[in-house]
């Protein structure tokens, strides 16, 4: 089981299953929304995934795009997007396993600030990576 709250705790996560996929992603969007220079996120089924006692408030940020916020607190909790059906993407920081929940791909890689050197050994994808991620395959 993964579980996670927001920071104030008023939204508690919960999965019965490990993620399907640990990603970074380096877009402008995941950026922008996460307040930070990447985002970490682990990709879960949708129906294994439980958020407490709901997702909070919920913004289409782009067209099939939405986010969630801890409406109390503002943390973001999760991101769903249209052309990856049945899959919820939900923030790494706020997940109480995130210690040994380490990224396995690079998504947008491109986009990557040039200043930002994360040395490891994972696949990276210059552009969207959301055909592995939609699959869980990795190199």
């Amino acid at each position: 089981m993964v579980t996670g709250r927001c920071y104030c705790g008023a939204k508690q996560l919960s999965s019965s299953q490990e993620p399907k996929a640990v990603a970074y992603c380096h877009c402008d969007d995941c950026r922008r929304v996460s307040g930070a220079p990447v985002a970490a996120f682990a990709a879960f089924d949708e129906a294994a995934l439980t958020v407490t006692p709901n997702e909070g408030k919920r913004v289409e940020v782009n067209e099939g795009v939405s986010r969630s916020f801890c409406d109390v607190c503002g943390t973001p909790l999760t991101g769903r997007y249209d052309y990856l059906p049945g899959t919820v993407y939900v923030a790494l920081g706020v997940l109480d396993q995130a210690d040994r929940l380490a990224p396995e791909i690079h998504s947008h890689d491109a986009n990557r600030y040039p200043w930002l050197n994360i040395r490891d050994q994972c696949p990276r994808y210059a552009a969207s990576a959301r055909s592995v991620l939609n699959n869980a395959e990795f190199d």
